[in-house]
């Protein structure tokens, strides 16, 4: 048995049973169990983690896909590993999952624990923690009542990375935010060298179109969305830094997946939209640096399972549903591009709602692109959410055909009319309580078997 306090035994132990309890009756929960444990010993994350080669990903958008990409791909190369894939990232979920994962008895061979963790949260981990990597995969505006402004979203993650000088990160290069931030540890870029079109004006909504020195207006040589691309300041000079990983060429953009070549490695992305391909080369620039071979990072990668309302797949009597997580502008616009990839006709329901976890404020959706579907061959639009009313007025001011609105305040009516509805093919676009409460509904009538 390994070397531990009584206090601490008896903070896993209960943790352990709450666990269980959690599991077999309330189907779920994820945070509770930290909750008791850390009430008990707060010092518990330091003890159950050892023996772990630790990865932490945050960032605005993309941690939970990412974080199941490289869970895969260190699993699909023959190493234990753990990690919360149900994207439980606040300090108690996290403590959960690695008190879910203790043995008192058994030693542990050379095991990875890929994390992810909540951006405003970083601090509480790498406190107890020194991650193997940390890696940032973007800075986005995102619940604007909680997090503020860009630069208060990465002045957060530094607070956590500040106290870990030896890790190494692996940070998003086309991100303008995260150019030299003047940081003791080793430092890898990746990002696109290949262009996704010839644009080079940044939108007039992005979020980071200034430079952090000078403040004079980033130039582009390529913009891949919003704000991410290849940038440089004439201003001050500041710049991309060199990439080590990038996307060298991009072979073929379809509604389902994503063919590139990362460095000389060709790559199908099983999950479709750029965002996701940055997903896919953040996994690639961690497993590299984890010494991981091209085989199973290549094949993880075009086998990649999409869960939990990240594109997941499901069938309701027939009908082909896709769940897309939306939480914020870049992220929206992002999977109205994948949309737009569909040369056949389909329909799709908006869900909104303004939950805390959401954002309390939904004027966001003002700068989301919506007219974009303005030229789609899109059979209904089915809405719903808390915010349902709000959505249908930003949907008319976009330009989208009202006839064809079928606003459903309730689930049931939802799904009933999903259903039935004239399309085989529906996109659901929601926001994150609005994602979580209708899979709960979807998993009570049976159409989804796993709930976390």
């Amino acid at each position: 048995m390994k070397k531990i306090s009584i206090k601490s035994t008896i903070s896993i132990i209960a943790s352990k049973i709450t666990i269980f309890l959690t599991k077999t009756i309330l189907k779920g929960g994820t945070t509770f169990p930290g909750k008791v444990a850390l009430k008990i010993d707060k010092n518990i994350l330091k003890k159950v983690s050892q023996g772990y080669k630790v990865v932490l990903v945050t960032g605005t958008n993309g941690k939970t896909t990412t974080t199941s990409m490289i869970y895969n791909i260190v699993k699909e190369s023959g190493k234990e590993a753990i990690t919360n894939n149900t994207g439980a990232n606040l300090f108690p979920g996290i403590v959960t999952t690695f008190i879910d994962n203790y043995k008192f008895f058994n030693p542990k061979k050379e095991s990875y624990a890929i994390i992810e963790v909540d951006e405003a949260n970083l601090k509480y981990i790498t406190e107890f923690i020194s991650p193997e990597i940390i890696t940032v995969t973007n800075l986005f505006r995102d619940q604007l009542d909680r997090y503020g402004e860009v630069y208060t979203t990465l002045s957060k993650i530094l607070e956590g990375i500040t106290l870990s000088p030896n890790t190494t990160l692996v940070l998003n290069g086309d991100e303008s935010l995260l150019g030299k931030l003047d940081l003791p540890n080793k430092t890898i870029f990746y990002g696109f060298n290949a262009k996704i079109n010839e644009n080079k004006n940044i939108e007039v909504n992005a979020d980071a179109k200034f430079c952090k020195f000078c403040k004079s207006p980033y130039e582009y040589n390529h913009i891949t969305y919003n704000h991410l691309g290849d940038f440089y300041c004439t201003g001050c000079g500041f710049k991309r830094a060199d990439l080590k990983y990038a996307v060298n060429e991009i072979l073929e953009l379809t509604p389902d997946s994503s063919t590139v070549k990362i460095n000389d490695l060709e790559i199908t992305v099983s999950q479709s939209g750029v965002y996701n391909i940055y997903n896919a080369l953040c996994a690639y620039a961690i497993t590299k640096e984890l010494n991981i071979d091209n085989d199973s990072i290549k094949k993880s990668l075009q086998n990649q399972d999409s869960s939990f309302g990240r594109q997941e797949a499901l069938n309701i009597d027939g009908k082909e549903v896709k769940i897309i997580l939306v939480k914020n502008p870049a992220g929206y616009n992002q999977a109205l591009d994948t949309l737009c990839l569909n040369k056949e006709s389909f329909s799709t329901a908006f869900l909104l709602n303004d939950n805390y976890a959401d954002g309390t404020d939904v004027s966001w959706i003002w700068d989301v692109d919506f007219e974009k579907l303005q030229d789609l061959n899109i059979d209904e639009l089915f809405i719903s959410g808390i915010r349902c009313y709000d959505m249908a007025v930003r949907l008319k001011i976009a330009g989208l055909n009202k006839e064809k609105f079928i606003i459903e305040e309730s689930f049931d009516s939802l799904t009933n009319k999903i259903k039935n509805s004239a399309n085989d093919k529906i996109y659901i676009l929601a926001t994150y309580t609005a994602m979580i409460n209708y899979r709960k509904h979807l998993y009570s009538k049976g159409y989804i078997k796993k709930l976390w």
